[in-house]
């Protein structure tokens, strides 16, 4: 065995063994940055009771499937109108004047209280689900080969965003309303072919 190689091997053994004592003190060396957060997450979450705990861990991960799904329909409305009415689509008979003026006030708002920080992005960014359902709607030649009716796409929208807004608001959806939310998505996904 060459020389290099040899202590290469000794150093990694040395390495894990020393590892183990961090490890053993609860500190993470050579983790899976995964595990960490779950256990960061974990530790956080200690401070409260059992029942508490469980209801903000499943009011989590809906809402990070809501946020998924929401930025998945911006991500497919912006992609269809600018192929259809070109990059300037914003600005166009696309969206309503209406939602132009009240989506421009949330911007200047974010704009006027600039210690929060906020990924730049377009004014799309700054729609409800309300407003998305109505972007469909008012360019409904252009997304109609992928929804089956307006009357669908308002309802699901529309529950989505009362579900998204009191999660947001840290209520806790019964496990019956869960459940729907989670079937409204799969229904997008089905019919949009993801």
């Amino acid at each position: 065995m060459n020389i290099a190689l040899r202590d290469f091997i000794f150093r990694g053994l040395l390495f894990e063994s020393e590892s183990n004592v961090f490890r053993k003190a609860r500190i993470n060396v050579g983790a899976d940055i995964t595990q960490s957060e779950a256990h960061l997450l974990a530790d956080s979450l200690d401070l409260f009771s059992i029942e508490r705990r469980n209801d903000a861990l499943e009011m989590a991960r809906l809402y990070a499937v809501l946020h998924a799904f929401e930025n998945t329909v911006r991500s497919m409305i912006r992609s269809a109108l600018e192929e259809v009415k070109g990059p300037r689509w914003w600005d166009t008979d696309a969206v309503p004047e209406k939602m132009r003026t009240n989506v421009k006030k949330r911007e200047d708002n974010i704009r006027k209280n600039s210690w929060i920080e906020v990924r730049k992005g377009d004014s799309l960014e700054f729609t409800t689900l309300g407003d998305l359902a109505n972007i469909i709607m008012k360019n409904w030649e252009i997304f109609e080969t992928y929804i089956p009716s307006q009357v669908w796409i308002k309802q699901k929208m529309e529950e989505l965003e009362q579900a998204r807004n009191l999660i947001a608001h840290n209520r806790v959806l019964q496990p019956e309303e869960i459940k729907r939310m989670y079937m409204y998505i799969s229904d997008w996904n089905k019919q949009i072919g993801l």
